[in-house]
């Protein structure tokens, strides 16, 4: 059975989302984050050298990063819904690919920085207008690409929606999302999905910002 080494507030929530809509077990193994540093405890080093989540462990196979998780995941188990057959020609296939790796390249980086940044308080003031700026861009940009549609990728749920969740749960915790009426839209709409509600009753209380 794949086990899951969940650390409270984090992305590895996303992994027991897609692992409920997949319908296949596995095993919770949880971890907490340090009160006072809000980094993971040092025994996942033992499970990766990164020492961070999420990871899994599928039959003694370790696999990290979360967009590496999901592919894999989806490929290994793909029962047709969560993702679009591998083809390079295919649009949807390339609309996948590029919203799997926006997630992480793009769209995290700007999020990241308003946490740490806020936390130097007036000393962070000076960059305040540039990250604000790559937010504004980058939410400007997604929430111009969902259009009318209902999903990212050939307007069905899939698994990049899954991987997309995480910026809109940032958004939503420190960021612009309440501007953008899509993009609040299509995170109620993921949030009500029976799986992420079993993914949140197993993984226990989740909240950005934290």
């Amino acid at each position: 059975m794949i086990e899951i080494h969940h650390l409270n507030n984090s992305r590895s929530q996303r992994i027991l989302w897609l692992r409920e809509e997949l319908g296949q077990p596995y095993k919770v193994v949880p971890d907490q984050r340090d009160a006072t540093t809000r980094l993971a405890p040092p025994e996942l080093k033992k499970v990766h050298p990164l020492g961070k989540s999420p990871v899994i462990v599928d039959d003694g196979r370790v696999v990290a990063e979360t967009g590496a998780i999901i592919e894999y995941l989806v490929r290994k188990y793909d029962d047709g819904k969560p993702a679009p057959p591998v083809d390079p020609d295919s649009a949807d296939y390339r609309a996948w690919l590029h919203w799997m790796h926006f997630v992480e390249g793009s769209a995290m980086l700007p999020l990241m920085l308003k946490l740490y940044v806020g936390r130097l308080g007036d000393a962070g003031k000076p960059l305040w207008p540039r990250i604000d700026s790559e937010l504004k861009n980058h939410f400007d940009y997604m929430e111009g690409a969902l259009g009318g549609n209902d999903y990212f990728v050939a307007n069905r749920f899939s698994a990049a929606d899954i991987h997309i969740s995480f910026i809109l749960d940032a958004g939503a915790a420190r960021g612009p999302l309440s501007a953008y009426p899509r993009l609040t839209a299509l995170h109620e709409r993921l949030k009500a999905r029976p799986a992420y509600k079993r993914a949140i009753e197993k993984g226990g209380p989740y909240e950005l910002g934290r």
